[in-house]
């Protein structure tokens, strides 16, 4: 199954920059919550041009894979878990595919964890990105707005940061609006409603397991 997008409730989190902005709201919507594309950021009045693409591969690769993920979506942590190992080995770093990994922000622990992610920089995005997935269940704990900002700040440890710089992070009420402004024009632009999603070299994909990913892969290699 795919998480399904239709509504999105971050305008208050994403709003209020401050010192305990992100610990201030209420509890992490349920899986079935959905997502609207438009959302409540009037995207078109946001700066997105800061907003940096996170890439794996060659960028002349035959093939472009785009994913649309949550860090809070079951599914998308199966995924990376599951599948992504493979493809990374097989496709990416063999040249025959760029991967884009976009972040779609379900609830507001999802926001977080993306700025969280970004504050590593680009060298350790993916790293950070491995362990908010493999930890999942861990760091979104019981829905506690505290405790999961202290489960963030512990990965951000491990990743080489402090709790000053992801304090900073999460803080930057700037970067949360221009991140999900930058996400509602890519999400609509490409069509994207549920997560995991993919856009392989234009196309639209919903959730797959390695086998079926890897048969749509070799047909466009084959081409």
């Amino acid at each position: 199954m795919a998480r399904k997008l239709t509504s999105l409730a971050l305008g208050v989190a994403i709003a209020a920059a401050g010192a305990y902005w992100y610990t201030s709201q209420s509890g992490v919507p349920t899986a079935g919550v959905t997502l609207n594309p438009v959302g409540s950021v009037e995207a078109q009045e946001v700066d997105t041009s800061g907003i940096v693409e996170m890439t794996l591969g060659a960028a002349d690769a035959p093939i472009t894979v785009v994913e649309y993920a949550s860090f809070t979506c079951p599914h998308c942590a199966t995924f990376h878990q599951n599948v992504f190992p493979e493809l990374k080995e097989n496709y990416i770093e063999t040249g025959k595919v760029q991967f884009i990994y976009r972040e779609v922000y379900f609830d507001r622990f999802g926001l977080w964890a993306g700025m969280v992610a970004r504050c590593g920089g680009e060298e350790r995005y993916f790293g950070i990105t491995d362990m908010l997935y493999e930890q999942q269940s861990e760091w979104t704990g019981n829905g506690s707005p505290a405790e999961v900002a202290d489960n963030l700040r512990r990965i951000g440890r491990v990743a080489g940061m402090s709790d000053e710089q992801v304090d900073a992070c999460l803080q930057d009420g700037e970067k949360a609006q221009a991140l999900v402004a930058w996400y509602q024009q890519n999400a609509e632009a490409d069509g994207i409603n549920s997560t995991p999603s993919f856009v392989i070299n234009g196309e639209n994909y919903s959730n797959m397991n390695f086998r079926d990913f890897a048969a749509v892969l070799d047909g466009l290699l084959e081409e």
